[in-house]
Parts: C-alpha cells; sequence; structure tokens
C-alpha cells in the first residue's frame, strides 16, 4: 500500500483533503452511504472509475478508518466493504457538496451516465428541509427504485431497489422531475402540488407530503 500523500500544511481542510480529497474517494463514499456494497456492485455504479483505481482508494480509505471490509457469512461468502462511523460522518459533507454544486448541474450532457439512487442524496434533503418528518421512503423513477432513510441518524441512508418493508410513503416521478429538485429548481412541494410527484401510503411521510 502506498503512503499517504499529505499537503504538510496545518489546517484541518488540508488535513481533510489528505484524506479524501482524491479523485472517486468520496464517489465512494456516496455509493456506500446505501449500506454495504460488494466491490462488483461498486465498479458497476462508478462508471469510469478503473479496477485498480477502486482497489486502491478502497485500501486507503480502510487504512484512514473511513471503510470496513469483512466477509459475508455463506450462502453469500463474498467480501463487502461498509463505512465506519467516521465516514459516515461525512453525509453532510456530500450533502453540502451537492448543494454547492446545483449551479454547476446544468442539463443531462449525451455522455452522462446516471444510476437512478444518484437523486437519492439530494431528494432526501429536499425532504427534510420540507419538515416532512422521518421515515422511509420509496421512490420509482423510469431508470430504477431506490429507498431513503429519511432523518436516520445512523446505518444506511439511502438503499437500491423497492423498500424493505413497509414505507412510510411511495413516490413515482421521472428524473427530469428529480434533476429540478437537485439543481435547485422546483422544491418536493411544488412538484407534488404541480403533480409532477405522484404520492401514495398512508405513513405520517406520505400524510406531510400531500398536505403541504
Amino acid at each position: 500500500m502506498s503512503p499517504r500523500r499529505s499537503y504538510d500544511q496545518y489546517c484541518s481542510a488540508a488535513r481533510a483533503l489528505d484524506v479524501v480529497g482524491d479523485r472517486w474517494t468520496l464517489l465512494i463514499v456516496r455509493e456506500l452511504l446505501a449500506g454495504p456494497r460488494r466491490y462488483t456492485d461498486l465498479h458497476a455504479d462508478l462508471p469510469g472509475v478503473s479496477t485498480d483505481v477502486l482497489a486502491s482508494r478502497l485500501k486507503d480509505m480502510e487504512r484512514d478508518g473511513l471503510s470496513t471490509r469483512r466477509r459475508l457469512p455463506p450462502p453469500g461468502a463474498a467480501y463487502v466493504y461498509e463505512l465506519t462511523g467516521r465516514g459516515r460522518e461525512l453525509l453532510p459533507v456530500l450533502q453540502a457538496l451537492g448543494e454547492w454544486g446545483q449551479a454547476e448541474l446544468g442539463e443531462r450532457r449525451p455522455t452522462d451516465a446516471v444510476r437512478a439512487h444518484w437523486f437519492a442524496l439530494p431528494l432526501s434533503r429536499a425532504l427534510r428541509e420540507r419538515g416532512a418528518g422521518e421515515g422511509l421512503v420509496e421512490v420509482r423513477l423510469e431508470e430504477g427504485e431506490f429507498h431513503l432513510y429519511v432523518g436516520a441518524e445512523d446505518g444506511p441512508v439511502y438503499g437500491d431497489g423497492p423498500a424493505p418493508g413497509e414505507a412510510d410513503a411511495r413516490l413515482v416521478l421521472d428524473a427530469e422531475t428529480c434533476a429540478a429538485i437537485a439543481r435547485g429548481e422546483l422544491t418536493v412541494t411544488d412538484a407534488v402540488r404541480g403533480g409532477r410527484i405522484e404520492v401514495s401510503g398512508d405513513g405520517t411521510q406520505a400524510k406531510a407530503l400531500r398536505d403541504m
């Protein structure tokens, strides 16, 4: 394992960038906020990263205490990577970075890859800001499904696929609506009122969204 590069500056921002400033590291954190992930799943959801770079970043993150690797019990018998508590503390950093990057998002380019769950963090932030309360929210787009643990203090922030169990609310919308929310051009309230988000369910989240 190569030694960690450093800016050699006695500054907390510089020290933080020593750990997470390398290309791909924060995007790996984004993926691991969904909970334990296999290497093959990480590689599939990080288009453009080479296998060597991904392996190197995962080793660096384990060394720096951001993530761990463990073996699943049979019949899985595969290794998964997951964030430590220290790694999960990067959630507000990613949220703030995403909010700052709204102005950079613009329209989707022909070369841009997209995964449905990449909208999880901005949508979760938007729901939290609108005071919909805590709960499990299932989101369905044409590109796929994911679920959000809105207001969760620990554990996964979101997950790929349908909600595991009964969701407090189910949302159906398109990627352009999600993108408009991510760009800060559209609020969840206006999207629900304008019929761009279809809300179903009887939980507190669903009721709060319908009453906005």
